[in-house]
């Protein structure tokens, strides 16, 4: 524990057993003193002690009824609390521990025991408070790992792919961009809530193109226009893509970040209008991740060079962008893309191929 002194709330209705406690505690333990259940349910909640010791026959409002009162205080429902009383029959112990007590110690009480037990329950206590913060960096810790993996799979795709060596990166930052810009917008609360999320697209977005490794590469790497069949294989990307992570959601329990990735994956060309592929899903039908990716997908394959065909420039893109809305694009992405498109030129100037 650290070096701060733990509180302990003795509440005892004799003045000799208090004092006796305090000689006993007061130099390991910050002690606070309630002569009363009823003066205890006033201090506890101002304090907050790490431990009380109550004692149970007390007149007005016994031990019992103090903890029960104290229990339904939220700020107090957890603190642990040991019984101290003159009572050995069972029943009264197994009422005292039925009510949520630690531990109860009948008078008199061996001072070396005593304040073993109460070492041990304050430890008990500092490692179910901290408990929770274990869990989060341990949380975090695998997050973190999982997030560096699947950037390393998005880069498979790129690999394979020779005229998109800046693609991966450049559709990332727009499509954070884009999040962080919807998040302002109330009517994608639910599903851009906080920066959590915006960092869940922008990690999955990456992974748009995986599919892309299971194309052949006379197709994928072909320097001139496909055919009409090899189109239509290129095509299977989306669902190569979706398949692939949607079997390691089922592995990684369903864990959020690869959830959207395998949406984007798979419906990144759907169009608003219910004309792309593969499954002609329409308007809020496309998942949000993959609206925001369709945006950053064509901006980005217009401004840049291809074997295929020159660059156009930013601001006839911008146009090109404006007019699929409603059509191929959700216009409030559209509109989102409009107040972020003046940044991108400068942001180009570092992520060429």
């Amino acid at each position: 524990m650290d070096d701060k002194k733990p509180k302990i709330l003795v509440v005892d209705d004799t003045k000799t057993n208090i004092e006796v406690l305090e000689g006993m505690l007061a130099d390991n333990y910050d002690v606070h003193v309630a002569l009363d259940g009823i003066r205890a349910l006033k201090l506890a909640p101002r304090i907050l002690p790490d431990l009380i010791l109550l004692d149970v026959m007390m007149p007005g409002m016994d031990g019992y009824e103090t903890l029960r009162e104290l229990r339904k205080i939220g700020s107090c429902k957890d603190i642990p609390v040991i019984f101290l009383t003159a009572k050995v029959e069972s029943d009264d112990e197994m009422k005292g521990l039925s009510l949520g007590a630690e531990d109860y110690i009948t008078k008199p009480f061996t001072p070396a025991l005593l304040k073993l037990r109460i070492k041990n329950e304050l430890e008990r206590k500092f490692f179910r408070d901290h408990l929770s913060d274990l869990v989060h960096e341990r949380t975090k810790s695998l997050h973190q790992t999982l997030k560096v993996m699947l950037m390393s799979l998005g880069a498979l795709a790129e690999y394979r792919d020779n005229e998109t060596g800046g693609h991966i990166r450049r559709t990332q930052v727009i499509v954070k961009m884009l999040a962080e810009e919807l998040q302002k917008n109330p009517k994608f609360n639910l599903d851009i809530p906080n920066e959590d999320a915006v960092e869940r697209y922008a990690t999955a977005a990456p992974l748009h193109d995986i599919g892309k490794v299971g194309i052949q590469d006379n197709i994928l790497r072909k320097p001139g226009k496909l055919t009409d069949a090899e189109i239509e294989q290129m095509k299977t990307h989306t669902t190569l893509g979706y398949n692939v992570l949607e079997s390691a959601t089922y592995e990684l329990h369903n864990d959020p970040m690869v959830v959207v990735a395998a949406e984007i994956a798979k419906s990144h060309h759907e169009k608003w209008d219910g004309t792309g592929y593969p499954e002609g899903l329409k308007g809020e039908e496309i998942p949000i991740g993959a609206r925001l990716m369709a945006v950053a997908d064509v901006y980005d394959a217009l401004v840049s060079k291809r074997v295929y065909k020159d660059p156009i420039p930013h601001n006839k893109a911008v146009e090109i962008i404006d007019e699929g809305s409603g059509t191929h694009f959700d216009p409030e992405v559209v509109k989102a893309f409009d107040v972020i498109s003046s940044q991108l030129p400068e942001i180009y100037k570092g992520l060429s191929d």
